[in-house]
C-alpha cells in the first residue's frame, strides 16, 4: 500500500502555478489535470465531496454555513463531523484495509471526525470574553508536542487584517511533523495562504502572484519531506478566484420591501430570522434565500431577479439541476453576476450596525465577510491604532474589542472573490500528483474520493 499526502491549496489555478515551481515540480514526474468543482465552489461544501465522492445535495454540505431551521439561527464555520453525510474516503479504506491511519490537518469539518491525528484552529474563548490563539488537536498529547515544537498556532494570521504567510508556514510544518513523527497512511493539510491577497487585490494584481511565490517557498521543505518518505503527493484547489468590483447587498433589497425584519437592542439591528419572510445568507458568489411561507416563493425570486448584480435565481427545478436540492438549502438560491458577490448586511443605516459588524467575528455574522480581510479602508491609520490598544488590553489580560473592519467602504474594497463555477479553466481548479498511473485530463470533484484510493493501491 502507498501512503499519501493531500494538500488542499486553496485559490490554486493553472494561472497561479506559473509562479510556484516548486509545485510545478510535483506533476513532473507524474501529471497535471484540469478539476471541476461543485456549486456553491466554496471550502466547507467542496472538501466535502472530495471526502465523499457525492455533490452537497447529499452530503448536505449546502455552503460554508446556513439557516439552522430547527435552532432559528444562521450559522457558519460550524466544526462538527457529524454535519456531513456520505462514507469518507478514510471509511472506504478501513472497509479494504483495517488499521487504515489518517491525519487531518486544517481539512473543515474536523472534530469528532473518526480519524487517527487532528490539528484544527480553536481560539481559547476565556470566561470574560477574551480570544487567545491556539488549536485543537486529538489525540490531546498532540497538542502540546506541536506548540513545544512550533509555537502557539498563529490564529490571527490564520484570517483577518493580518491574515498571511506565517499560518500557512505552521500548517505546512505541523504536516511535516505528523508525517514524520506518526507516519499517517493518508495525510490532508489545508493550506489557506493564496485565499487572502487573492480577495484583497484580486488575481490580476501583482500582489497575488508574490503571495504564490511565497507559498512555494513554504511548500518546498514539506513536499522534500513527503518525497524523502516516499509518499504520493496529490495536490488540489477548491476554487479559483475571480476579479470582481461589485458587492450586491440583497438583504438591504428584501428589507425594503418588508421581507427581512430586525430587532434592536441598545440601538444595534439584528436580523430576526423568526419573523423574517425572507433573508438571505450570503455565502461569496452564492446566497441562499429563506423564505417562511411557500407562498411567498414566486414573489420573492422574481425581486431577487430583479437586483443588478444577481445572475439566476434557483428554485427547486434549478436547485435540483445544480445538485443543491437539500432541506438545509434555502427556498431559492441566488448566483452572482461575473464581477459581483453578495454581501451579508441588513442594515440601513451604518449608526445601526450591531458591533460584531466591525469585528473579524465569523460565527456571529449571518453571512461571509471578506471585509474582514482589511483594517478600515475608510480611515486605516485610526483602525490600526485601535488595533495597537486592543492588542496592548489583550497583553495585560483585559477584556478588548479589535473593531478594525470596514463596513461600506470595506466590501467596495474587496476585489477578489468565488462560489461561481469558473469560465475560464485556466482559473479554475487544478490537480497535481506525483504517480502517474491514474492520469487523465480532467477530474471531477465527485472523483476525488476514488482517485485517492486508488493511489493508495486499494480497490
Amino acid at each position: 500500500m502507498t501512503s499519501l499526502l493531500v494538500l488542499d491549496v486553496v485559490g490554486l489555478t493553472p494561472r497561479l502555478l506559473a509562479h510556484m515551481p516548486r509545485l510545478r515540480a510535483v506533476a513532473a514526474g507524474g501529471f497535471q489535470a484540469e478539476l471541476g468543482t461543485v456549486l456553491p465552489a466554496v471550502t466547507c461544501p467542496v472538501q466535502s465531496t472530495f471526502l465523499t465522492g457525492v455533490p452537497p445535495a447529499e452530503h448536505g454540505i449546502v455552503a460554508n454555513g446556513w439557516y439552522f431551521r430547527d435552532l432559528g439561527e444562521v450559522l457558519l464555520w460550524r466544526q462538527h463531523h457529524a454535519l456531513v453525510g456520505g462514507e469518507k474516503v478514510w471509511q472506504a479504506a478501513r472497509r479494504e484495509r483495517p488499521g487504515f491511519t489518517v491525519a487531518n490537518v486544517c481539512w473543515w469539518y474536523a472534530m469528532g471526525a473518526d480519524v487517527d491525528w487532528t490539528v484544527t484552529p480553536r481560539p481559547i474563548y476565556h470566561a470574560d470574553g477574551r480570544k487567545e490563539p491556539d488549536c485543537y488537536t486529538y489525540p490531546p498529547e498532540l497538542h502540546d508536542e506541536l506548540t513545544s515544537a512550533l509555537g502557539t498556532f498563529p490564529l490571527f494570521t490564520y484570517w483577518g487584517p493580518g491574515a498571511g504567510i506565517a499560518s500557512s508556514a505552521w500548517i505546512c510544518r505541523a504536516t511535516r511533523h505528523v508525517m514524520t513523527a506518526h507516519d499517517p497512511d493518508l495525510t490532508l493539510a489545508y493550506v489557506p495562504h493564496l485565499d487572502y491577497d487573492l480577495q484583497r487585490y484580486g488575481p490580476s494584481d501583482p500582489r497575488s502572484a508574490a503571495a504564490a511565490a511565497e507559498l512555494d517557498g513554504v511548500l518546498a521543505p514539506l513536499l522534500d519531506a513527503a518525497a524523502e518518505q516516499g509518499r504520493t503527493v496529490v495536490v488540489l484547489s477548491e476554487y479559483g478566484i475571480t476579479d470582481v468590483s461589485r458587492p450586491v447587498d440583497v438583504n438591504r433589497v428584501l428589507r425594503a420591501e418588508g421581507l427581512l425584519r430586525v430587532h434592536s437592542q441598545a440601538g444595534m439591528e439584528y436580523l430576526d430570522p423568526w419573523t423574517s419572510r425572507a433573508f438571505a445568507v450570503a455565502d461569496h458568489q452564492v446566497a441562499h434565500v429563506y423564505v417562511s411561507d411557500p407562498a411567498d416563493v414566486p414573489a420573492v425570486a422574481k425581486l431577487c431577479a430583479s437586483v443588478p448584480g444577481v445572475a439566476e435565481v434557483l428554485d427547486e427545478g434549478g436547485k435540483r439541476a445544480r445538485g443543491l436540492n437539500h432541506p438545509r438549502s434555502g427556498e431559492l438560491v441566488l448566483l452572482a453576476e461575473p464581477g459581483a458577490w453578495f454581501t451579508y448586511y441588513y442594515w440601513l443605516d451604518d449608526a445601526r450596525a450591531p458591533d460584531f459588524a466591525r469585528l473579524v467575528e465569523i460565527h456571529r455574522k449571518p453571512g461571509y465577510d471578506p471585509a474582514e480581510l482589511f483594517f478600515d479602508p475608510a480611515d486605516p491609520g485610526s483602525a490600526k491604532r485601535r488595533a495597537g490598544m486592543a492588542l496592548l488590553r489583550k497583553k495585560l489580560g483585559m477584556r478588548y474589542l479589535m473593531n478594525v473592519v470596514g463596513l461600506d467602504k470595506g466590501a467596495r474594497a474587496v476585489r477578489g472573490s468565488h462560489g461561481l463555477l469558473p469560465a475560464d479553466t485556466a482559473d479554475g481548479p487544478v490537480l497535481l500528483c506525483s504517480d502517474p498511473s491514474a492520469a487523465k485530463e480532467r477530474f471531477e470533484a465527485v472523483e476525488i474520493k476514488e482517485l485517492l484510493l486508488r493511489l493508495c493501491r486499494l480497490p
